[in-house]
């Protein structure tokens, strides 16, 4: 019958050991970054008889406008690619395209 090596503190598995627990903290620190959401558009809105109209921009940059007519659902246009060329997307939402983000 085998028996398991006794561990004792001088023991050679504690230094794999602590090495990993601090590689754990390190990443688990580096979290909170990951996690933060990217920049807020800026929105600013203007309403007429017929519609609302929302304009979405980061960097000063428009990249989405929302129409919200009186009746009907609301909807965007959106530029994926800042060519200007603006696509109509029905969702609730749309996200800020990377190119934005570019200077």
């Amino acid at each position: 019958m085998s028996r398991w090596p006794r561990m004792t503190s001088g023991s050679r598995t504690t230094a794999p050991l602590a090495s990993l627990l601090m590689a754990l903290l390190i990443a688990g620190s580096a979290l909170p970054a990951l996690a933060q959401p990217a920049e807020q558009p800026s929105i600013t809105s203007q309403q007429d008889g017929q519609r609302t109209i929302d304009e979405y921009r980061v960097n000063g940059k428009l990249y989405a406008i929302r129409i919200v007519p009186a009746s009907g659902k609301p909807y965007f246009l959106y530029d994926d690619n800042g060519d200007g060329d603006f696509t109509r997307i029905e969702a609730p939402s749309v996200a800020v395209p990377a190119w934005v983000g570019q200077e």
